[in-house]
Parts: structure tokens; C-alpha cells; sequence
């Protein structure tokens, strides 16, 4: 097989794979998008308000 029947053949077949995915529709996208980052900030406010205990209870043993 020549390089160019076997990209042509890779090609042809991640279309023919790429029409078989059910993809998600505009609302569950940005549903999950919102999720996503509601969880992130979430957790950043998480470990941010931990660091801040942690901190002061070390400046606390420290002193």
C-alpha cells in the first residue's frame, strides 16, 4: 500500500467513526460547562480558605 492510499484510507475511516458520535447538544454543553467551572472556583475557594487556617494556626505554634 502506498503512503497516500493509507492516508487517504485513515481519513475516510475517522469520518466514518467521527459520524457515529452522539454529540452533545448546545444547552448539555454549556450545562456542563457551567458545572465545570462552579466546581473549580468551588474548589479554589476550598484550598484558598484552607491555606488561610493552616497558616494562621503555624503563625500561631510559631509565635
Amino acid at each position: 500500500m502506498s503512503f497516500l492510499k493509507k492516508l487517504t484510507d485513515y481519513f475516510t475511516e475517522s469520518l466514518a467513526e467521527l459520524k457515529k458520535v452522539q454529540w452533545l447538544s448546545r444547552k448539555q454543553t454549556t450545562n456542563y460547562t457551567i458545572a465545570v467551572f462552579a466546581l473549580s472556583v468551588g474548589i479554589a475557594v476550598f484550598f484558598a480558605v484552607l491555606d488561610y487556617v493552616l497558616s494562621k494556626g503555624l503563625d500561631t505554634l510559631i509565635q
